[in-house]
């Protein structure tokens, strides 16, 4: 066995004391040679490889020192991309985990003498975000990645789309009020001039909604006496009766057509809005893992806790025990038909209902809402999934 082979005695004594930080007087940057003492160090400076390394970098010191900056710079950046991230963190912790790696570039190579010249630059040059606080200098890594600022995109993207629906949501409710006004204004009244040609006319009035006019009949009444005065002041009060009861009417029509399709509307959009949790308290659910054993499987539980919307705390029905389960654990239970139910996804979300019946064809069921502004609704066509029983 040589006496430089690998796995000598010598060699490996010399591995092991290696190990670690040593001190920084010690260390030659030039052959990046790191010695134990100070006699390792004074041999190795009287070597003739740290001679030739010293005439080379004094033909060109700042290409050399260019290089130790920029393998500094990336190192340094590189570590504090992949330690923090995006966060805010002070520059001496980033800083002192660099300097643990026995191999890394030492700062008195570089073209910055001190950590907070250093911490001013990568400002400058826009690799970090610096701010200088009383505890000292913070830093905070400015992602350039060409993949996270596609992602970024995507997410402006996406939240523009949706304030462009909730515009379009709006801009309909407008139009339906604007439409419900139109059909208002057409309604108004329309106000004349109360004329008299003479003083002993009399004068007649019309109150049906929309005219008022004055005519003149002294023959007419004077013949007919008070009576048909009577008489035409009735026929008018019905006529007004029945035209506000006809104007009430098609009010009332237009506010509900207008309703109606605002309502189809919005339940249009949450109908294609599902959600992949499902879980929701005071519901019967059945627990499907064999994980548990037969002690559990197949029995049926209540749900008093949801945890994270996918986890959740149940209390079993005949042994009272509580477990902490997922929801890929459990499964929806359908009660028997006029029982109570909870929709747990899609459009009608929330809301409880009865059970009318259950197509066991489609594997879907068919529920009346007892609960929320579309109470008394019948909804066809709920997948089992989607409904649980209550308890």
């Amino acid at each position: 066995m040589g006496k430089s082979d690998f796995l000598s005695p010598k060699a490996i004594a010399n591995r092991i004391k290696s190990k670690g930080l040593q001190k920084l007087r010690w260390y030659c940057q030039m052959c990046q040679k790191q010695c134990r003492d100070e006699n390792g160090f004074k041999c190795h400076c009287m070597s003739e490889s740290h001679q030739r390394q010293l005439l080379l970098a004094s033909e060109d010191p700042q290409q050399f020192m260019d290089y130790f900056s920029e393998e500094f710079r990336n190192d340094f950046l590189e570590l504090l991309r992949r330690r923090f991230g995006t966060k805010r963190v002070h520059n001496n912790i980033v800083y002192n985990e660099y300097i643990s790696h026995r191999e890394h570039i030492h700062m008195n190579a570089t073209q910055w003498e001190t950590l907070t010249d250093f911490t001013k630059w990568l400002g400058r040059e826009g690799f970090c975000k610096v701010d200088e606080t009383p505890k000292g200098w913070y830093i905070q890594y400015i992602d350039r990645d060409p993949e996270t600022i596609r992602r970024q995109q995507e997410q402006e993207k996406k939240k523009k789309q949706d304030l462009d629906d909730e515009e379009k949501t709006a801009k309909f409710i407008e139009e339906q009020v604007r439409r419900g006004l139109e059909g208002k204004e057409q309604e108004r009244p329309i106000y004349t001039e109360l004329n008299r040609e003479s003083e002993e006319e009399k004068v007649a009035f019309n109150l049906n909604k929309g005219a008022s006019t004055s005519v003149a009949a002294p023959s007419k009444t004077s013949a007919l006496g008070p009576n048909a005065l009577k008489m035409v002041g009735g026929a008018g009060s019905v006529k007004r009766k029945e035209s506000a009861h006809s104007s009430g009417q098609s009010k009332e029509k237009k506010k509900k057509s207008a309703l109606d399709e605002i309502m189809e509307f919005e339940e249009e959009k949450k109908r294609t809005a599902r959600t992949d949790y499902w879980l929701q308290p005071e519901i019967v659910v059945k627990i499907v893992t064999k994980k548990l054993g037969e002690k559990y499987h197949k029995k049926k539980a209540v749900v008093k806790e949801v945890i994270d919307k996918y986890t959740a705390v149940v209390k079993m029905i005949d042994s009272g025990d509580k477990l902490k389960l997922d929801q890929t654990h459990l499964e929806t239970v359908i009660p028997a038909p006029g029982k109570k139910v909870l929709v747990l996804n899609g459009g009608y979300r929330g809301n409880e209902g009865i059970l009318e019946s259950i197509n066991e064809k489609n594997f879907s069921a068919t529920i009346i809402i007892e609960s929320g502004p579309l109470k008394g609704r019948r909804v066809e066509g709920i997948q089992y999934e989607d409904i649980s029983k209550l308890l």
